[in-house]
């Protein structure tokens, strides 16, 4: 099968997460990605969070299909090889702080230079231009300048973090969507590459739905509301008999009118003040404890059941467990099967978005460190002896 990717030449010199996701995905619908990490300590990835055999099982996500290349950037022999890799690539991706390639040589101007054809992604905290380029930005950073972070959590309490680093995973998104645009541009002008300014906040900012037009017209500061979603009623958390708790989504007018029958409530049902969502939302107090008191006595899988019976959309809220043992997970083949270096077992996020007739692959596992060093210096004309020098003195 031939990939929607196959034949485009990616160099990764990113770490951690938003410039390292981005290559994964172009990699999955099969980009060629050649990774650049430090000699020694490698993508410091490698020793996040729960490590098997001394490195994290994150990477074997975050890294399958790569190609690891180890090079010291910061040595002008290991920069020329990095420059001979960029000049063959059709994209370049790094998440340095702006101005790290600049002072390498390797920035836009002189890439652009060297190799017009280059999509060149750059994901930063801020992006290349405006007043707070130069400063250090991680995904939280981005998550609480773009917005995010004021809405996490439960009223007058401290702001929450939303479990994952989705700031930098949004990032990522909006960096492969740029490349492919870019991409797109260049078959059809010419071959002319470009830049992809990509800034943590802004991804994040993007995702804030109505927020800033709520501000500019009725001068509202939206407010963190907890499990409901302020605005659009009902949809909240309910607590079930058993403790456990059904996420409820009955906000559109039929839908409303279904859940209100199920629940026998059909005071509330028939309402004309509530058959639309501006109406309900003026009574949403009143609602909310109605669908709280039929879900306090009934088990969660009564009420779930219940409500997919009367097509009202209602589930669960899952952990790690219950994504591993769910079957709808399993079909639509969201759980891969793998095995670590050592053959340790373990189970991997599938692949998306799912093309029917070109879906992405795991062709490789994450590689170790400088794994494909060799391989792809020799490449270059880079012979042996000179190898083992450069190994002594730190450069790869």
């Amino acid at each position: 099968m031939t990939l929607p990717l196959q034949g485009i030449k990616v160099v990764e010199m990113g770490q951690l997460i938003a410039g390292p996701f981005a290559a994964k995905m172009l990699a999955e619908f099969g980009a060629e990605v050649i990774k650049i990490e430090p000699p020694a300590t490698g993508d410091p990835l490698r020793k996040w969070r729960l490590l098997h055999g001394g490195t994290s099982v994150w990477w074997a996500v975050q890294s399958r299909n790569k190609q690891s290349v180890t090079l010291d950037l910061r040595q002008p022999e290991a920069r020329e090889v990095a420059r001979q890799l960029i000049a063959e690539a059709d994209v370049l991706i790094e998440n340095f702080r702006p101005g790290t390639l600049e002072n390498w040589g390797l920035g836009w101007d002189e890439l652009h230079a060297l190799h017009p054809k280059l999509v060149m992604l750059r994901v930063s905290g801020y992006g290349q231009t405006g007043p707070y380029r130069d400063r250090p930005g991680f995904g939280v950073i981005g998550e609480a300048m773009g917005g995010l972070r004021h809405l996490s959590g439960e009223p007058g309490r401290t702001p929450v973090r939303v479990g994952v680093s989705i700031g930098d995973s949004l990032s990522a998104l909006h960096g492969v969507i740029g490349v492919l645009l870019a991409l797109r541009h260049r078959e059809q002008h010419g071959g002319q590459g470009q830049q992809v300014d990509v800034a943590l906040y802004e991804s994040v900012f993007n995702m804030m739905e109505s927020l800033l037009p709520e501000f500019s017209v009725f001068q509202t500061v939206r407010q963190p509301a907890g499990s409901s979603l302020p605005g659009i009623a009902p949809t909240n958390a309910y607590r079930c008999q058993d403790g456990k708790y059904a996420l409820i989504a009955g906000n559109g007018d039929s839908i409303y009118r279904r859940l209100m029958e199920k629940i026998d409530r059909l005071d509330l049902a028939n309402d004309p003040a509530l058959a639309h969502n501006d109406g309900r939302v003026l009574h949403v107090a009143r609602i909310d404890a109605a669908i709280s008191a039929w879900t306090a006595e009934r088990p969660l899988d009564d009420v779930l059941a219940a409500l997919n019976d009367a097509r009202i959309p209602a589930g669960k809220i899952y952990d790690a467990q219950d994504i591993a043992n769910d079957p709808h997970y399993q079909a639509r083949d969201m759980l891969l099967e793998a095995r670590l270096d050592d053959g340790t077992p373990v189970t991997l996020p599938g692949i998306v978005p799912k093309l029917l007739a070109t879906p992405g692959q795991v062709r490789s596992p994450a590689p170790k460190l400088g794994e494909h060093t060799d391989r792809v210096l020799e490449a270059q004309g880079i012979d042996a002896t000179t190898r083992e020098l450069w190994r002594s003195r730190g450069i790869i």
